[in-house]
């Protein structure tokens, strides 16, 4: 059976195919692990998407999941992830990226809108300077709820 989704995800060694695919559209860019997908996720994306027709998502890859969170992550591998979120119809696409951050990936696309969650000081966003510098903006959207996939882990154990 083919994977309907499929179409919408870009390996890390296919960035330039995912900048074919955009034809350059104008986007929202966000990144991160989404490694259980939960409400908090889900809400956040959505608003992320109002911010513009086309939202991409950075991917970190499996080693990049596992540098960042630890041994035992990601609890689902790459593709699992992708596929989930690429189910979402606010979606464009998702591309992985394996590095620490996802700033080579901003530099490529530039976004005309970087978003990130409200833990973070809009100061301290990887792409912040390229993607201002450019004439797009920068956006942290506010937290809803206590949700994170590390506490959804713990809540597990302890079940």
């Amino acid at each position: 059976m083919s994977n309907p989704f499929h179409k919408k995800i870009f390996r890390a060694d296919q960035w330039s195919q995912a900048v074919l695919f955009l034809e350059d559209k104008e986007c929202v860019f966000t990144n991160g692990c989404f490694d259980l997908l939960h409400p908090g996720h889900l809400i956040y994306l959505s608003e992320a998407s109002s911010l513009s027709a086309n939202l991409v998502i950075g991917l970190n890859s499996d080693t990049s999941v596992n540098k960042l969170k630890g041994a035992n992550r990601p609890i689902n591998e790459f593709i699992d992830r992708a596929n989930m979120l690429s189910a979402l119809p606010q979606v464009a696409c998702i591309i992985e990226f394996e590095e620490d951050t996802p700033l080579e990936l901003i530099k490529i696309l530039k976004p005309k809108v970087l978003v990130k969650g409200g833990d973070y000081a809009i100061e301290e966003i990887v792409g912040r300077q390229e993607v201002e510098s450019s004439g797009g903006k920068v956006i942290t959207i506010p937290f809803v709820g206590n949700y994170s996939s590390t506490n959804l882990i713990e809540k597990i154990k302890k079940s």
